[in-house]
């Protein structure tokens, strides 16, 4: 073999060599699922005038994707650590994409509803992908470090996916002459696309050794009490949903089935979520810092666009168009991307338990901005750009940081979870916003939210960012290293700040 071939075999054993081309694949893999994420958005008043439903029917498609989502999210990261994450990446790339035509073609509420829901299996592709790089890098003891820079990545294919699928929406459906079904073939065909990639493109990781099975009983629980917690919260942002009664009703059975679920899986061999894993120093964290986060990333876009959109000669507000409003959400996504980026760049170099802290003060620090900056364009753009960089660290460094928790065979399942938390998070805030900004925070001007109900939010994503950056300095200072303590199955505790 000459020198030239001995180099480059070194380079395919390396580190760098294993987890490059994956990392490629997947950002194409993430940049669908951005298009998935920003592409329907502006066309959801033509969705409305297609099916002929009216405007509050539309969240009944966030409300069933949503609850599905958390359904399937843990059984599918299970599965693929029983199975492999190759396949249960295919299977749910295979799922999307039929569910995208079946969008297409989908003439009545019901059937556009199903398909919609179904289209929600893309949430398991970004913790399935974390968790086959973080397989390959394992293997030449790099696995942490190279999933880090891998996730920060896939957040920035991610982020740039989504911003080209809501800007590209509208103009297909100018050139396709107002063609709706057109112009959702285009998502369609990109998720159809993403199949042979994954097919053809992608290894599939090492199963562990020994007998696994599923815990069908454990996520049957699980599916209870997910489906009691999000359900209620669905109904509580739907206008035309049920009673308080049967909201509150749903979220005392969720938590009862909640507290079932760790019992019973304290007594399983293999249980459907490892709560011994939870309870680790390195691990209880970052899955809590995960749902603070999805309050501010998920819950506060909402209220972000509609004080935009307020009129400025009620004393508060910015007043803007459609367009300007889209302008500063488009801000906020590149202040993401960018914060991502840093995360891969900074994580090389700096301990990456200080960037998880640091990067979640950042988006306490930018919406506690917002309660002396909010008059002017500037003011807020600046408030959102700071707290736009925490996010996107910590979306990036959270399904890393889990993954480097959690023991062999149990990474997909431990990354999913960063998602299902966030979720969470996102919409049970989701819910509160909407009713402080209904007037629970005070009086309502014509069809404005009260100030009141702003600053209230404000308030809540500000305290969620410090309150993160508390729970972090619980982590052991030696926790997310490349060191063979990651690699074994119960993490020692290490020193606590």
């Amino acid at each position: 073999m000459s020198r030239v071939s001995r180099a480059v075999a070194r380079v395919r054993a390396s580190a760098l060599g294993v987890t490059a081309g994956l990392i490629g694949w997947f950002v194409l893999v993430e940049f669908a699922s951005g298009i998935l994420q920003g592409f329907y958005v502006p066309l959801l008043p033509d969705i409305v005038t297609h099916l002929g439903i009216r405007d509050a029917d539309v969240n009944w498609f966030e409300a069933a994707q949503l609850l599905l989502s958390a359904l399937v999210l843990p059984v599918l990261a299970k599965l693929g650590d029983m199975f492999g994450h190759k396949r249960v990446l295919l299977f749910s790339a295979l799922a999307t994409a039929v569910a995208s035509w079946w969008l297409v073609f989908a003439d009545s509420f019901g059937s556009f509803l199903a398909a919609w829901a179904l289209q929600g299996f893309y949430v398991v592709w970004l913790p399935l992908e974390i968790a086959l790089i973080f397989d390959r890098g394992r293997r030449v003891q790099h696995g942490v470090s190279r999933t880090r820079r891998a996730a920060g990545l896939l957040v920035v294919g991610l982020q740039i996916g989504a911003i080209v699928g809501a800007l590209a929406a509208g103009r297909l459906f100018t050139a396709t002459g107002g063609d709706l079904r057109l112009s959702l073939a285009v998502p369609a065909i990109v998720v159809t696309v993403v199949c042979p990639v994954i097919w053809l493109g992608i290894p599939e990781s090492e199963r562990p050794d020994g007998r696994r099975r599923l815990d069908v009983g454990g996520f049957a629980i699980l599916a209870g009490a997910l489906l009691c917690v999000t359900g209620a919260l669905s109904f509580v942002r739907l206008p035309d949903g049920p009673g308080p009664v049967v909201v509150v009703g749903l979220l005392l059975a969720g938590v009862v089935l909640g507290a079932m679920f760790v019992r019973y899986g304290l007594a399983q061999r293999d249980p459907a979520i490892d709560i011994r894993v939870l309870r680790r120093p390195e691990m209880w964290p970052v899955q809590t810092t995960a749902f603070l986060v999805g309050i501010s990333l998920l819950g506060a876009q909402g209220p972000l666009a509609t004080y935009a959109g307020t009129d400025p000669a009620l004393g508060y507000g910015l007043g803007l168009d459609a367009t300007d409003r889209s302008n500063v959400i488009g801000v906020y996504l590149v202040s993401v991307i960018v914060g991502a980026v840093l995360f891969a760049v900074t994580s090389r170099r700096a301990s990456p338990r200080l960037v998880l802290i640091g990067a979640a003060g950042l988006v306490g620090v930018g919406y506690a901005l917002f309660l002396p900056l909010h008059t002017t364009l500037w003011q807020v753009l600046l408030c959102l750009g700071v707290a736009g960089l925490g996010s996107g660290a910590l979306v990036a460094a959270m399904p890393a940081a889990a993954a480097a928790a959690a023991p062999r065979g149990q990474t997909g399942v431990a990354t999913a979870l960063t998602n299902t938390t966030k979720t969470v998070g996102g919409t049970m805030s989701s819910a509160v916003f909407g009713v402080v900004l209904a007037g629970g925070a005070g009086a309502v001007v014509g069809t404005a939210a009260p100030f009141a109900g702003y600053l209230t939010v404000w308030i809540i994503c500000s305290a969620g960012g410090f309150l993160a950056v508390i729970l972090l300095l619980f982590v052991p200072k030696v926790a997310f290293a490349d060191t063979e303590a990651s690699a074994r199955p119960a993490a020692a505790h290490g020193e606590i700040a």
